[in-house]
């Protein structure tokens, strides 16, 4: 697509664009542990009770309450124990009047009994038991279906799934679940000027850590990330290794390139294809964007800059709606919560300013400075303080809107 030249895009406008380009990836069975951290993509219904009999609570003696109704210190009742019942192996399905049976917890209680005697009640007899306190009618026996009845809705469209999900799924027999997949997100740092961690830097040299940044919040966001080697600053070196990573990848992402600069890679090979647009938001940090597709499949591609905290921002306000989308998970964009802020803040007029920050019971402090290289600061914030674009300064302990980059939604 054709550079807008000196024409803005607002935050939501261009978040809208990129949205509407996404739809839920297709959803497919998974097993059980496969599952966790996705989205269900149906709504799970009990096919099987909870508890599936009626079983004891209890270590004891099952029995008939109008059989033990008198049973006292001073007047024990004394009963013929005719067999026991343990969990998994219960082979005494009745129990007859005026008789009892041991019986372990999680086990059925037979037909016939309808209360179960804990040992600490009893003499613990084996042939016959002394017993010398009455349960209630119904006491220490778990009713079959008292958890989970056959058609209880167990888990609706759309939640994510944890440990304790995935604890009841198998509880009624469910060894795997419709869910939404993890999307692929390829990510690429270009710069003829980025080394790898762990080599030697020259003079003009850095470290690539932006492709290690964006890897990272894509797998903390739920999708599998690919980590690609760094692409110098030439385009047909770009388009390769793009193109080589179209096979696994539901979406592409891309850190540098994108500003205004002689070697701006990234736009420069891309721009030519048309189907990626580049411009301006109005956002501070991250005001260079590029977002579109690519390939036979029209992967979509972000194109990020390449200052760290720029990238990071850019990520968090564009890319990581988009995943959720893929994911099926709601609500896609990071929510806002409110805070008093601890020291001024100036902002330039008709941007949307995202302060870097640390959150704490309601308050919120700014840290660092507002250079978008400063990987230093980043790293010790925990919040982003959201500036309006019509708000050109805010002041020590006016209510403000944050961001909290830490927090599950």
């Amino acid at each position: 697509m054709a550079d807008p030249g000196t024409s803005v895009t607002s935050v939501d406008d261009y978040l809208a664009r990129i949205l509407a380009a996404f739809e839920p990836l297709p959803a497919f069975q998974q097993p059980l542990m496969d599952a966790l951290g996705l989205a269900v993509a149906e709504d799970v219904v009990a096919g099987v009770s909870l508890p599936s009999f009626d079983n004891s609570a209890m270590d004891g003696y099952a029995v008939r309450h109008a059989d033990v109704v008198t049973a006292s210190t001073d007047a024990p009742v004394h009963l013929p124990v005719v067999g026991e019942i343990g969990a998994g192996q219960a082979r005494l399905l009745a129990l007859a009047p005026g008789t009892a049976a041991k019986i372990m917890t999680g086990a059925p209680v037979p037909a016939g009994a309808d209360s179960v005697v804990p040992y600490e009640w009893t003499d613990r007899g084996t042939a016959q038991v002394r017993i010398e306190q009455a349960p209630k009618p119904g006491q220490h026996v778990r009713p079959a279906g008292e958890d989970v009845a056959v058609g209880d809705m167990l888990i609706s469209e759309g939640t994510v799934l944890g440990p304790r999900h995935l604890g009841l799924l198998a509880s009624v027999g469910r060894a795997s679940v419709l869910t939404r997949p993890r999307p692929r997100v390829v990510v690429i740092s270009t710069g003829s000027e980025l080394r790898d961690a762990g080599t030697e830097l020259g003079h003009d040299s850095i470290y690539d850590g932006n492709s290690y940044l964006l890897a990272a919040a894509a797998r903390a966001a739920g999708a599998i990330a690919y980590r690609v080697g760094i692409v110098p600053d030439q385009p047909q070196a770009f388009l390769d290794a793009v193109h080589d990573q179209l096979v696994r990848a539901d979406v592409v992402v891309t850190s540098g390139g994108v500003s205004q600069g002689d070697f701006d890679v990234v736009k420069e090979a891309l721009a030519p294809l048309g189907t990626v647009w580049f411009g301006p938001v109005a956002m501070q940090p991250g005001k260079p964007q590029g977002f579109g597709h690519v390939g036979e499949d029209r992967t979509p591609i972000f194109t990020l800059p390449g200052n760290p905290v720029s990238s990071y921002i850019s990520f968090q306000m564009f890319v990581l709606p988009a995943l959720r989308k893929l994911m099926g998970r709601t609500p896609y964009a990071r929510p806002t919560v409110e805070a008093t802020l601890t020291h001024a803040i100036s902002s330039p007029p008709g941007r949307r300013q995202l302060v870097r920050a640390e959150y704490a019971d309601g308050v919120v402090t700014p840290v660092g400075g507002h250079g978008s290289h400063l990987i230093g600061d980043l790293a010790s914030s925990d919040a982003l303080v959201v500036v309006p674009e019509d708000v050109t300064s805010v002041a020590a302990g006016e209510q403000v809107q944050v961001l909290r980059l830490d927090e599950e939604f």
